[in-house]
């Protein structure tokens, strides 16, 4: 008789708690904007109606201002400059932009409910003394002028990238900062992470009559514009004069993003659930064979997401030429198009499933990149390795797409430079220990949580998730609390060990005995994470057999 005795010895704290009921404020925003194409500005009105759902009472009231960033000597310049390891695209150009290049974003005028208030500004933060206490369960409509720079295109926002696109209008608003349970979240800006208040974007632009544009949201006046977006055999009247008026609306997003061009190529395909795919693009020898090839590759996408990840919401999305790489903002991304079909497909399905991690859940990005980086990473890997395997796209398709992941995010904890998960987005004591652990690792936190749980389970929880927690700005605990529910298994301790220490998960066989025709085989535990094991044994005669130690 064949016996194999394991002996391992680990320790698992268990911690319960309950999923939080809460409240979540509402923004309601209506804007319109006069845009100069010749000097890059614009003069913009904001009516913003505030819903103070929490149960506190608010005395301030705090505003993003992004593109102050882009100034000598603001906050992200400088740390930039002081990095050990600085994003390349940014390095010290901001220090070395002339005055027509930066950005500034400056508040001419603001009202709460009719009444003047006290403002202050302090770099990428409004700081707002409230004329009068917004008390909880009531709202207050603030009423705002203000006037914008766009930057020369640096990071994220600007105009003229190095494509060429004219303008990439990203975080280009006066926006009301998120107040949640935590409360205020009025963090500077120094290039990372975002967090959003749900509500409505109401948007009027008036611009050059031949700049095409894209964004987040429907254009309510396609018959007035025309470029694409109006339906088939619809007439377009665009009325006279230099400029073009155009109108967005978008429900239930966080945030607003739009893109202009007047080389803009409008293709897009019309789903049968009734979703429109936008893509928008220069057509040239760098673009036009893989934006071509795109749309049908996005669509067979979406079919593989939506059954697996949840159903997405709205009846549009856009792929657009802009920015600096890849971005993603509610119903659209930003992307650099002079890439390879492979590339641009990457890029862009990552970016797409950014709609669900951070467009869709709105997590707080900065407290919790990992849970939008890293789990946006491994749906990509997920549905890429699908379409590789259906045909669709290029490559060959693998066991598991996640394994080299998961290889290189092991040689970053020997490092000695990893950093925990729990780490503010902001504090990474360089970039590439942010990149490794909010990218690297959440898609690594991901793959090791469907090890423990199994595949059905964890299938059912990552669709669990997306029903119980979207539109509600979920953490670390809601997330694992659904998986929980989904598997039975008690996983806190899973959680606790992976985010908020930087123990490693190392096993190794201590002793073989052999006694008789017994063996007895101890392993011990290296690192300090406890982890569940798949052991196989190989026996002499050839044969083998899997031992699970829970």
């Amino acid at each position: 008789m064949k016996q194999v005795i394991v002996s391992i010895f680990t320790l698992l704290t268990v911690t319960l708690f309950a999923q939080p009921d809460r409240w979540q404020q509402r923004a309601y925003y209506q804007m319109d904007i006069d845009f100069d194409v010749k000097n890059n500005q614009f003069d913009g009105t904001q009516k913003l109606v505030y819903q103070n759902n929490s149960p506190d009472t608010l005395f301030k009231v705090f505003y993003h201002l992004y593109f102050n960033a882009f100034q000598p000597n603001s906050m992200m310049d400088v740390r930039s400059r002081t990095l050990e390891d600085p994003d390349r695209r940014v390095g010290d150009r901001i220090l070395n932009l002339k005055q027509d290049e930066i950005g500034f974003q400056k508040v001419l005028s603001l009202h709460q409910d009719g009444d003047a208030v006290s403002y202050v500004t302090q770099g990428t933060i409004l700081e707002v003394d409230l004329a009068h206490p917004i008390l909880p369960h009531s709202s207050s409509v603030f009423d705002m002028t203000f006037k914008g720079q766009v930057p020369l295109q640096i990071r994220r926002s600007g105009r003229d990238n190095e494509e060429g696109i004219r303008l990439s209008m990203a975080q280009w608003y006066p926006k009301m900062s998120e107040y949640d349970y935590q409360g205020w979240h009025a963090n500077p800006y120094i290039g990372r992470e975002f967090y959003g208040i749900w509500g409505d974007f109401d948007v009027t632009i008036h611009i050059d009559k031949d700049y095409i544009l894209a964004g987040t949201g429907y254009v309510m006046n396609a018959d007035v514009v025309g470029y694409g977006y109006e339906k088939e055999g619809q007439k377009v009247t665009k009325p006279k004069g230099d400029k073009l008026t155009w109108h967005f609306f978008a429900p239930n997003v966080h945030d607003f993003v739009w893109a202009a061009d007047p080389d803009y190529t409008h293709d897009k395909l019309e789903r049968a659930d009734g979703l429109t795919i936008h893509f928008f693009y220069q057509k040239n020898e760098n673009t036009e064979d893989s934006w071509s090839r795109f749309p049908p590759i996005a669509d067979a996408a979406f079919d593989y997401i939506n059954q697996h990840f949840g159903p997405y919401p709205y009846k549009q999305y856009s792929f657009i030429q802009g920015g600096d790489g890849g971005m993603e903002y509610p119903m659209a991304t930003l992307l650099t198009g002079h890439r390879s079909l492979g590339s641009l497909v990457g890029t862009g399905i990552h970016e797409l499933m950014h709609s669900w991690y951070q467009g869709l859940m709105g997590t707080n990005e900065a407290l919790y990149a990992w849970m939008d980086e890293g789990f946006t990473n491994w749906t990509e890997g997920e549905t890429l390795n699908e379409l590789k395997r259906k045909g669709i796209m290029p490559g060959t398709p693998v066991e598991n797409p996640h394994l080299q992941t998961i290889k290189g995010y092991r040689n970053f904890m020997m490092s000695g430079k990893n950093e925990a998960l729990s780490i503010h987005a902001d504090h990474f004591s360089t970039s590439y220990a942010y990149w490794l652990t909010a990218y690297t690792g959440g898609e690594t936190f991901l793959e090791q949580l469907r090890y423990i749980m199994g595949e059905e389970a964890h299938a059912k929880g990552m669709l669990d998730y997306y029903w119980t927690w979207r539109f509600k700005h979920p953490n670390s605990n809601d997330f694992i609390r659904v998986m929980e529910k989904a598997s039975g298994l008690e996983l806190d301790w899973f959680k606790e060990y992976f985010i908020y220490t930087t123990h490693t998960i190392d096993y190794g066989v201590k002793s073989v005995e052999a006694s008789g025709n017994s063996t007895k085989i101890t392993l011990e535990k290296i690192g300090k994470f406890p982890m569940p094991l798949d052991v196989l044994v190989t026996y002499e005669n050839g044969t083998s057999e899997m031992f699970n130690i829970p």
